[in-house]
């Protein structure tokens, strides 16, 4: 299930699996149609790691070069949004979110063409195929 973007430019996704299969699913994905993953931060993971717990919690930062530089050629702060983030966590009830920042938001936020959010939302409305 798809929300409109929050007041904060969020779009927040309920994902049809687990963290683990979403990220998985995320990459393979990303791959197909030439997206790159530049870091994938477990936070779960790194918890354990300081000897702390937490739901499962991940972070993959993507995008695709020949989209993004335009946009910062344009103007550098874009740098601060991009690459894109998709965040993918579980809830208490043990529901599994994907969220993202939107790509009239981004645009927004730098004041760049209203038209440079289709170079974004190519990339971000594939977080849609592994949505419920």
């Amino acid at each position: 299930m798809a929300f409109p973007a929050t007041e904060k430019g969020v779009v927040l996704l309920r994902a049809a699996q687990d963290v683990p299969h979403t990220i998985h699913k995320l990459k393979a994905l990303f791959a197909e149609h030439g997206i790159s993953v530049f870091a994938h931060i477990d936070f779960s993971s790194d918890a354990a790691q300081a000897g702390m717990s937490m739901r499962q919690e991940q972070l993959l930062l993507f995008g695709n070069p020949k989209s993004g530089t335009p946009l910062m050629q344009a103007e550098p702060l874009v740098g601060l949004d991009l690459p894109l983030k998709v965040l993918v966590w579980d809830d208490p009830a043990g529901a599994t979110w994907m969220a993202s920042n939107s790509a009239d938001y981004i645009v927004q936020r730098h004041g760049l063409p209203q038209a440079s959010a289709s170079a974004l939302q190519g990339a971000l409305s594939l977080l849609n195929q592994l949505a419920l």
